[in-house]
This record gives structure tokens, C-alpha cells and sequence, in this order.
């Protein structure tokens, strides 16, 4: 498609590892440490789609100390550790091949943003922690709209403050539901398959699926 003018990325488990926080911490935690990442992620997306089908919304900052919590009871994780670990949160690992992606598509001037569920401040800290400041136009975070991904409202902030079409887009997401939730709004939807995983039903394909983000760099 020759007529992409914005590559719109989510942030976690996208560009960034939701797992490094845990991993970093596995000789303390041991070898659950991954069953434990798996379960905290879980636990946080399942919070932001039942606040946003209850309306009472909390930061996602909140979601991801509230579902940390509930991960480190349920996992037997020593209690002290909470605070380490919501810090290695702020500045999650990004996926080996991020850098060098982003710099080449920066080269052809494609707008580049993050979408992401995270609040405006865990955003800017993520990108300036891993050195990535000045790659992106924008850090679309959802708390200009006050719900979570997947609503309409959400993917639609992009589009209103670039002044272009939907199908103008590509959309990456390692998440299945996300990838959906931007497909069925509009946008060309990429699905960022890292595990092999199966895609869930919810009423749209992949315009594409790339294992990782380098593949997009042939797609273009």
C-alpha cells in the first residue's frame, strides 16, 4: 500500500516486553517468574476492559499496581518486591529489533506515533528510558479520552489530530483484540505474531502478520 502516511504502534508487548520487569527479577523470583509475568499482563487488561464496561476508570499506572497486587498473592511473590518491580515497569526492555526499525522508518518520513493504554507520564518515561525520544510525532496515550483500548474513541485520536484517513494507517499490535479493535475501526491492521499464538474471532483478519517488526520494512 503506497498510501500509508502513519505508523501507529502500541507500546506494550508491541515495542516494548511486558515480561522484562519479571525476567529481570527471575533469580529472586525463580522459575515461575515467567507463569507470574503472564498472569500479571493478563490480570491488567482484564482490570482496564472491566472498568471500561463499568465506567469507573482508573489510570492505567493504578490497573498495573492494582493487578501486581492480585499476581504477587496469587504467585506467593515476596511483598517487598512490589516496589522493585513497578520500577522496572517505567522502563520495560524493547524487543532487539525496535531501534533500528523505528530509525529507518523515522528515514522515510512516515509519521510515527504510540497509541497506547498508558498514562502520558509512563509513556514519556518508557521512550526516554530506552533512548527512543526522538523517533516519534506523538504518544497517544488513552487518558485524552478517559477509556480503554479497544473503544472507537481510542484509535480515533490519531486520525483527528493527523488530519488524514483511516485506511492511511498502519496499526501494529502484538494483541490480537487490539489488532481488531483498529481493524474494525479503520486503519490496516498488522498483527505482530512474536509466540506463534492463534488469532482470536472477533470479526477481522490481519491485513498482515510479521513474527517481528523488521518484516514491515518489506511490507512498505
Amino acid at each position: 500500500m503506497k498510501n500509508i502516511k502513519a505508523i501507529i504502534f502500541d507500546a506494550y508487548g508491541t515495542l516494548f516486553d511486558v515480561n522484562s520487569a519479571a525476567e529481570k527479577c527471575k533469580d529472586k523470583i525463580g522459575d515461575k517468574w515467567e507463569g507470574f509475568a503472564n498472569f500479571w499482563r493478563t490480570t491488567q487488561l482484564e482490570y482496564t476492559w472491566l472498568r471500561s464496561l463499568m465506567k469507573r476508570h482508573k489510570d492505567f499506572w493504578q490497573i498495573t499496581e492494582d493487578s501486581l497486587d492480585k499476581s504477587m498473592k496469587t504467585y506467593k511473590i515476596d511483598p517487598t518486591m512490589k516496589n522493585e518491580l513497578l520500577n522496572l515497569y517505567k522502563s520495560l526492555s524493547p524487543y532487539e529489533e525496535v531501534d533500528e526499525v523505528l530509525i529507518k522508518l523515522k528515514e522515510k518520513n512516515f509519521k510515527l506515533a504510540i497509541l497506547s493504554n498508558g498514562t502520558p507520564s509512563l509513556l514519556n518515561e518508557l521512550v526516554k528510558s530506552n533512548n527512543l525520544e526522538n523517533v516519534f510525532d506523538d504518544l497517544f496515550s488513552i487518558e485524552q479520552v478517559g477509556i480503554y483500548k479497544p473503544d472507537s474513541k481510542v484509535y480515533d485520536m490519531p486520525i483527528k489530530k493527523y488530519q488524514i484517513q483511516k485506511n492511511e494507517v498502519y496499526f501494529l499490535s502484538a494483541n490480537t483484540w487490539d489488532v481488531s479493535g483498529g481493524g474494525n475501526y479503520g486503519y490496516n491492521s498488522i498483527w505482530v505474531n512474536r509466540n506463534n499464538n492463534i488469532f482470536d474471532k472477533l470479526d477481522y483478519s490481519p491485513k498482515h502478520q510479521i513474527k517481528q517488526l523488521g518484516e514491515l520494512l518489506d511490507i512498505l
